[in-house]
């Protein structure tokens, strides 16, 4: 019986794409001059020990991770469309701007729809109908953002690294040689997308919090906020199991709406930002791998 196949993600950067592979992290991204720059650095432990592989642990300390290296990430690509690309955030000052985003989504996605639902507690008697009102706000939000924000010019383009990092994880998976003609057919949304993620979050917070009672406020506030992390362990098990049983047809329909949602945040991308995916990738693996081969032009 053969080894299951090395899982690699990522996400997407200005002007560039991410690859978190089995040991490394690995970024490429087309500086102004229209080189690809690549930039690579070994995993922490704290996200490849023992706590990785703890079931609901491992949510959250995946969603740390995510916040941690995808605003390194962000942090490089623009330093790199700056052509500063040695001028990055120091650890306090990703701690600074993690904790400025997780207080902006907060109060965005959690406390928004919390009082925005207020008027519908005098309906009846339960605190279910507020609650699930609570939820269908949160999901009115969230869609209305990812919609608005696709508006701008440079989040387009984002979209488009997007797919193109969906593509070539796509031709990763299958085994597919890593070339423009081959990455091609395959298309923009992939299950384990963070896409996929943040609306299993969304739906596993409406029956969380369908549970907890309206009263008294202070509790209704705090409960949106420390239940954050048991909400994003349910959901990271979630993912992990629709994506190793993505042939599955109940699978498959619990997964329609994400994938549809995909195709607000993936757009098809031209041949060069493939390339940037293509080299981020075999940065990645070729790091896991200890190899030496030269992946990208700098």
């Amino acid at each position: 019986m053969s080894e299951p196949l090395p899982t690699y993600g990522g996400q997407a950067v200005l002007e560039g794409v991410m690859i978190r592979g089995q040991r490394h992290v690995s970024v490429a991204v087309r500086s102004p001059s229209e080189k690809i720059l690549v930039k690579t650095t070994p995993v922490g432990r704290l996200f490849t020990g023992k706590l990785r592989s703890i079931p609901l642990v491992r949510g959250v300390v995946a969603l740390i991770e995510t916040l941690y290296i995808g605003m390194s990430a962000l942090s490089y690509s623009a330093g790199v469309a700056a052509e500063e690309e040695d001028q990055e955030l120091n650890k306090w000052s990703m701690l600074t701007m993690i904790s400025f985003s997780l207080l902006i989504a907060i109060a965005l996605f959690f406390l928004l729809p919390l009082f925005a639902s207020k008027p519908f507690e005098g309906l009846t008697g339960s605190h279910l109908i507020p609650n699930l009102a609570e939820g269908g706000i949160r999901l009115l939000v969230f869609l209305v953002y990812v919609i608005g924000i696709g508006f701008m010019t440079d989040i387009r383009r984002v979209y488009m690294y997007h797919g193109a990092e969906h593509m070539t994880v796509h031709a990763v998976e299958n085994g597919d040689p890593l070339n423009i003609d081959h990455i091609r057919k395959y298309p923009t949304a992939h299950p384990r997308c963070g896409t996929a993620f943040l609306l299993t979050v969304m739906i596993v917070a409406i029956i969380v919090f369908s549970l907890v009672p309206r009263e008294p406020m202070w509790w209704l506030i705090l409960s949106r906020i420390i239940l954050i992390p048991v909400i994003a362990s349910f959901s990271y098990e979630v993912i992990r199991f629709n994506g190793r049983h993505s042939g599955n047809l109940f699978v498959q329909w619990l997964t329609a709406p994400s994938l549809w949602l995909q195709g607000l945040t993936t757009k098809q991308p031209d041949d060069d930002q493939i390339e940037v995916a293509v080299c981020a990738m075999n940065a990645a693996i070729e790091s896991d791998q200890d190899t030496k081969t030269v992946t990208c032009s700098s």
